[in-house]
């Protein structure tokens, strides 16, 4: 069964506040500067091309025709709605908490943060999770009201199974032909890694926007002694002896394992964001905003 809501009033107060803030830090910019273009009857000139046979005269460029006797169309730029796609990690390894603060608790605040910015903002918001492969979807959605869709989507979502980024992404890509952000919110735990996932993303023309999260206690376990270790994704067992010096290279080995993502995105041009889950969601959800990450 899936948790009481966890988007109270109190929490929808707190998207509004949020609201406020981002059009505060987005003002002076171009709303419009990130919204992708197509040649359709819009405002905005963008060529001419000759006429042919059955095309609308009103778009007929006389000035031209006067000068050079050629019947040229103008053509206008047209703007095309923004999509944005919440693809948020499902796995195993996002139960993760203490106290029902959980990494997947987490990714949702943060999910329903930024779907409220982006639907105030009259983009198309959609939202899909994944672990080994897409578990579902919420299609995609306009307008400030339709928040409660989202609410209520995010509010079924259940942690389970182990993840693959390339199984996942690959299916997505082929599913959305429909370009626009996509904001990948995840552990990044992945056995096989996220590359090959992430490329899909960037070679079909994805916005790409990467949000790590983790649990501070995830990096000082309170573990000493022998213990049997499962994977809580894989089921894999392991005995081990734990000492101060394996703790220490396990920590050695997230911030190299985070540093090889953030390394990965920065080459790339990818904004990358990490976060520990009990940083608030809205000091993560400003950082963005104010790389210019979300709103243009």
């Amino acid at each position: 069964m899936a948790d009481e809501s966890l988007f109270t009033p109190a929490f929808v107060k707190r998207l509004e506040v949020l609201y406020i803030i981002s059009r505060k830090i987005a003002s002076g910019q171009m709303r419009a500067e990130r919204r992708a273009k197509k040649i359709g009857s819009g405002l905005e000139f963008a060529d001419h091309r000759a006429y042919s046979p059955g095309d609308d005269f009103r778009n007929l460029d006389w000035n031209i025709y006067m000068r050079t006797r050629k019947l040229l169309l103008r053509l206008f730029e047209e703007e095309e709605d923004l999509y944005i796609y919440m693809l948020v990690d499902c796995s195993a390894s996002m139960a993760l908490g203490v106290d029902g603060a959980t990494k997947l608790k987490y990714a949702k605040e943060l999910a329903a943060a930024l779907s409220y910015i982006g639907l105030a903002n009259l983009d198309r918001v959609s939202v899909i999770p994944f672990n080994t492969k897409l578990t579902g979807r919420l299609p995609p959605s306009r307008g400030r009201g339709q928040i409660y869709k989202v609410f209520k989507f995010l509010d079924t979502l259940e942690s389970g199974g182990s993840t693959s980024i390339r199984d996942s992404f690959r299916t997505f890509v082929t599913q959305n032909k429909r370009r626009g952000l996509a904001v990948v919110i995840s552990d990044f735990y992945d056995p096989d890694g996220f590359v090959e996932g992430m490329n899909f993303l960037r070679y079909n023309k994805f916005e790409v926007i990467a949000m790590q999260l983790y649990d501070k206690a995830e990096l000082n376990p309170a573990l000493r002694g022998d213990l049997s270790l499962v994977d809580c994704e894989t089921g894999e067992e392991r005995d081990i002896t734990v000492t101060a010096s394996m703790l220490k290279a396990y920590r050695a080995a997230f911030d190299e394992f985070s540093g090889e993502l953030e390394e990965f995105c920065t080459k790339r041009q990818l904004l990358y964001f990490r976060s520990a889950i009990q940083e608030p969601f809205d000091d993560l959800v400003l950082r963005v905003f104010r790389a210019g990450g979300f709103l243009k």
